[in-house]
């Protein structure tokens, strides 16, 4: 039996992409997840997973990247909630999957996991069996090995970002440097790049503007 994973990295954050990631493996596979230590990406240090990054892709039968970025995000989310991006996201990585899985846990964003299997399972063109849980990249390694593709992925671009507009931090609202560059950023631009997410309430409230005005 084929089992895949997915799990997105940055669905928070207010500046840079979300990134999706797929693997899928023989169920008989995966023993050798947990020889590696795999797990929630968080849980890890940043060398782990990149030594990690690797050694799943090469394991995978099959495994998918997907990332949206922040000027997409904003303009997805004038018709659409996070969730419901999330969701479409998901079935399109599971659609552009070579290896069809039988199951796929997914790591779920929604309050009502059954609700969210249900939205993925209507836009999913192939028959797989959807199991949405929270804390599912704890809880299956498979999915914990998708946690970390995309963790990995969206790390190398916020690095790349910084190259090109300095230091941003981690891009989460919470973190001081990156709330340090977006009043820089502010202060000098009055606007914001690309790289922002413009429908963020950290942002409108820095910009001081309604949502419309965007």
């Amino acid at each position: 039996m084929l089992i895949c994973g997915v799990d997105e990295a940055g669905r928070g954050p207010v500046i840079g992409p979300m990134v999706f990631g797929a693997v899928v493996i023989d169920e008989d596979d995966e023993p050798k997840l947990e020889k590696l230590g795999v797990t929630d990406s968080k849980l890890l240090d940043p060398e782990t997973r990149g030594d990690l990054f690797g050694k799943l892709k090469k394991l995978a039968l099959d495994y998918k990247i997907l990332s949206l970025s922040a000027a997409d995000i904003t303009e997805w989310m004038k018709s659409a909630s996070l969730n419901e991006i999330e969701a479409i996201k998901t079935a399109e990585l599971l659609n552009s999957l070579e290896a069809t899985p039988d199951i796929c846990y997914v790591d779920c964003p929604d309050t009502v996991p059954a609700r969210y299997s249900l939205s993925i399972k209507n836009l999913c063109k192939k028959e797989v069996k959807i199991i949405a849980e929270h804390k599912a990249d704890m809880n299956y390694r498979v999915a914990g090995a998708a946690s970390i593709l995309a963790k990995v992925t969206r790390d190398s671009v916020i690095a790349e970002l910084a190259k090109e507009h300095g230091e941003l931090g981690s891009g989460y609202p919470s973190d001081p440097v990156t709330q340090r560059w977006l009043d820089d950023c502010w202060k000098k631009n009055k606007r914001f790049p690309d790289i922002v997410r413009k429908r963020w309430a950290t942002v409108t409230r820095k910009a001081q503007l309604r949502l419309t005005e965007w």
